[in-house]
């Protein structure tokens, strides 16, 4: 399935009457969004991509070779925003986009291991580099420890069906590719009303762990609003209910002009608001978009606008 962006025209919308003069996509995968923010905004001067991804980087290279001279492609995760921007001796950034979670990309690559519909290996680091992968988790972790991954990064509700299912299959064999895990948790698990694979979210909250993905979401998008100059414009396109909770939140406190404190009686003090929220409620794809890119059915855009 070829890479198709998410919420594009809705992106364009959100930076549409904001001059961009530097502007960073936080999750560059293949270039996409980049590409029709540097094609609507010829006023940008620098446009920074962040990835841990090398396949992705070397697509996104060619993606956006017409603008090379504007473009800096840095190598890494977006939690480390703060230090990328300072090695360009950047200090400050017009507009940010990050678009969480796995890309269709990705999902198409079997060697990757992020797809219960492919046959690979499990493994599911988007940093090749990394030492966690997914099949050390699978074949390592104790029951309890799989099943409380289960519950709070998959939600699933037949959290312990699954460590149990896992462990009971393991001690026969390792598991050791994304088929293996799928067809087990096929046998183990129910199939849920909407006929979604039991594979799903297990496969979610194994990718989530792996990649440590909730905390680099905490970390980074603070160090995204600090970067923002005032009226910049945030975007944050998040794709389940861990994400946009983490979101929401983050955006919510950064708005806020008071903040609880810890004592008694629930006493406030006041602080500055850095953001103006945008998006009373997040914004979806429209029917035709989910129609073309079925992928997209779950995703929310949340915008803010530094004060």
């Amino acid at each position: 399935m070829p890479h198709i962006s998410v919420l594009l025209q809705e992106i364009l919308a959100s930076f549409k009457d904001k001059p961009l003069h530097t502007f960073v996509d936080m999750t560059l995968g293949a270039g996409g969004h980049s590409k029709a923010i540097l094609e609507h905004h010829p006023e940008i001067k620098c446009l920074i991509g962040i990835d841990q991804d090398p396949a992705a980087r070397q697509i996104a290279a060619k993606v956006l070779s017409p603008w090379e001279s504007l473009v800096h492609i840095v190598e890494g995760n977006f939690s480390g925003l703060d230090r990328h921007l300072k090695k360009l001796a950047i200090t400050g950034v017009d507009g940010i986009i990050c678009d969480l979670g796995v890309s269709s990309m990705q999902l198409d690559m079997a060697e990757k291991g992020f797809s219960f519909m492919r046959d690979g290996p499990l493994d599911m680091r988007m940093d090749p580099e990394q030492p966690l992968n997914a099949a050390e988790i699978v074949n390592t972790w104790s029951t309890r420890d799989l099943a409380i991954l289960f519950r709070d990064y998959g939600e699933e509700k037949h959290w312990k069906k699954a460590a149990y299912a896992i462990v009971s299959a393991r001690s026969a064999h390792p598991i050791t590719t994304t088929l293996q895990l799928a067809e087990l948790l096929k046998k183990g698990l129910p199939f849920n009303k909407k006929g979604v694979h039991p594979a799903t979210l297990i496969f979610q909250a194994l990718r989530i762990a792996v990649n440590d993905e909730l905390m680099a979401i905490k970390r980074a998008l603070p160090l995204a609003i600090e970067a923002l100059v005032p009226g910049g414009i945030l975007a944050v396109i998040s794709f389940h209910s861990l994400e946009d909770r983490i979101v929401k939140n983050v955006m919510r406190h950064a708005a806020d002009d008071k903040v609880q404190t810890s004592g008694l009686c629930g006493l406030f003090i006041d602080k500055k608001p850095q953001l103006e929220i945008i998006t009373k409620k997040p914004i979806v794809p429209n029917e035709e978009e989910i129609t073309q890119n079925p992928r997209s059915r779950s995703a929310k855009l949340r915008v803010a606008r530094k004060i």
